[in-house]
């Protein structure tokens, strides 16, 4: 997957590294060239100097095949509205943005654009959103077979009935994140945009899971 960068600061240029070194293709924004000094040697990915919100610096970026779009810059609108030219310009489903006033968390969130304040910063909870099937458990019983994880899943079952997904997926949610808040699923629950979805699940049957829910929900289920 290609994953574009906006901010090559500490955390921006964390996250290249992390993410080239798991296989992935990156491309970097940052305005100041000499942000690029933060970058290892021997990284493979594209250096693009401009503005994160300027169509031309992302197309130069590679946003038109971007399977991911983060915004770590120094900025809160800047991050907010490059994530939104990503997302509504150029399509892109999986975006990110990091925001310094918590406060602004909720509008945002309600633009669909999943943040992260800096006082919960981590490269790891980036990656969760980012690769969410790629992340590594937030929780895990002592036999180890059995796992809580947050799950990706395809824009069409925004709007779908929570226990629809279940029985697809034949899994359980154990909570939504939405909005900040954290919510237990019930019968009549309907998956909005913006939420943040985790299962408990046996690990070996987490392949098949993130397969069902990264692909449209089927006729008739």
């Amino acid at each position: 997957m290609h994953i574009v960068i906006m901010g090559c600061g500490r955390v921006g240029s964390t996250l290249a590294h992390i993410l080239e070194d798991s296989g992935h293709s990156v491309a970097i924004i940052d305005r100041d060239p000499q942000a690029f000094r933060r970058l290892r040697a021997g990284f493979r990915g594209r250096r693009v100097t401009g503005i994160g919100f300027d169509r031309d610096v992302l197309e130069e970026a590679g946003i038109e095949a971007a399977g991911a779009y983060v915004a770590v810059s120094s900025g809160d609108n800047s991050n907010i509205i490059s994530a939104r030219v990503a997302r509504e310009t150029f399509g892109v489903d999986n975006v990110v943005a990091r925001i310094y006033d918590s406060r602004r968390a909720e509008v945002y969130q309600r633009l669909g654009i999943p943040t992260v304040a800096t006082v919960r910063w981590t490269a790891d909870q980036i990656l969760r959103r980012v690769l969410p099937e790629g992340a590594e458990p937030l929780w895990r019983d002592p036999s180890g077979r059995v796992v809580l994880i947050e799950v990706a899943y395809h824009p069409g079952w925004i709007g779908a009935p929570v226990r629809r997904l279940e029985e697809a997926a034949g899994t359980r949610l154990a909570f939504i994140n939405r909005i900040g808040e954290t919510l237990l699923p019930k019968n009549d629950s309907v998956v909005q945009e913006g939420d943040v979805l985790h299962v408990m699940a046996v690990e070996a049957d987490m392949d098949r899971i993130n397969k069902v829910l990264s692909a449209a929900p089927e006729e008739g289920h």
